[in-house]
């Protein structure tokens, strides 16, 4: 399965920079590649780049064949609920009833850890993340309602359930009290939990995990990729993608050429436009996999109140998928 998180190639307006701007030797990188090198990574075949077309992503420093790897991540450096529960925060989540989610033991392992700064392990890594995202979820309401109501109805119910994940966890935020001198609901404040939720969403790839009782049903597959996790995406690659037991890396291989200084794509999955704008804040051009979603009052408009068949017609409609 294909990763699951990430960024693209956006429209978006952009100065008159044209050309490609090696940034493998700006400091947060070179200490990121420090802290992965320490952990096992030994890859070479990428190096971070701005793209005019991109902004931040990965290029190749040679040619690649169908098939060969792209990257190869040690177990080490992944941040997953494995990660977690070894953390300070294992006994806390080991003794909460009722359990809490996968989601949320990453989203407060994320914000406590930015909020210690460099006494994080993970400093290297939290420092090269967006301190924003362009997800709806991140807008002001007045540009929500700019969105076609479709649109605008998917994005105030991701908020909705964006502020019940909040709401509903504050219990166990003030059970870890004893952490910090500090109220760890001042630390785990909205922003800062909204900020990891969508670290989560848009950057984990697909590693599923074995279930655990101090978890709730809710599947966890999510798993921080440190690097990895720059590829942006392109509807029109292909790629394998996956963790290796063997040799306990994730993998991703690619099924198309590139040339040397290349940008590396990898396809999230075949989103529409609106899924990849609630999801994960952007909009693909020439998006092959590109869907129009017309409101009910829209089709209404152009329909006549007094066709006999409107009832059916409508029934079909809704019972073949094409209301949704």
């Amino acid at each position: 399965m294909s990763p699951k998180r990430g960024r693209t190639g956006r429209r978006r307006r952009r100065g008159p920079e044209t050309s490609t701007v090696n940034q493998s030797h700006a400091r947060p990188y070179i200490q990121l590649m420090r802290w992965m090198k320490e952990r096992g990574f030994r890859d070479k075949r990428l190096r971070t780049a701005h793209f005019p077309d991109t902004g931040r992503g990965l290029m190749t420093t040679q040619l690649l064949q169908p098939g060969e790897l792209i990257i190869s991540l040690p177990e080490s450096c992944l941040l997953t609920t494995s990660t977690v529960l070894t953390s300070y925060l294992g006994k806390y989540i080991h003794g909460w009833r009722p359990p809490v989610s996968p989601l949320l033991a990453l989203c407060t392992f994320l914000v406590l850890e930015r909020y210690v700064g460099d006494q994080s392990p993970w400093k290297p890594y939290l420092d090269v993340l967006p301190s924003a995202y362009d997800c709806p979820v991140y807008w002001e309401e007045e540009t929500v309602n700019y969105l076609p109501d479709p649109v605008r109805q998917k994005a105030a119910e991701q908020r909705s359930a964006i502020q019940e994940f909040y709401s509903s966890a504050l219990p166990f935020f003030k059970s870890l009290s004893p952490l910090f001198p500090e109220a760890p609901e001042n630390i785990l404040s909205y922003e800062a939990v909204r900020w990891a939720w969508c670290t989560v969403n848009t950057r984990t790839v697909y590693m599923k995990h074995a279930h655990r009782e101090c978890f709730s049903a809710e599947q966890d597959v999510y798993a921080l990729a440190p690097y990895l996790d720059l590829l942006n995406h392109n509807a029109g690659v292909q790629v394998e993608a996956s963790f290796n037991e063997k040799n306990r890396c994730y993998e991703i291989r690619t099924k198309v050429p590139y040339k040397k200084y290349e940008q590396v794509f990898i396809c999230y999955s075949h989103h529409d436009n609106q899924r990849l704008l609630l999801e994960y804040g952007f909009i693909a051009a020439h998006n092959p996999h590109q869907s129009v979603y017309v409101a009910r009052d829209a089709i209404l408009q152009f329909v006549s109140r007094k066709d006999k068949q409107l009832q059916k017609k409508w029934s079909l409609l809704k019972e073949n998928g094409f209301l949704e």
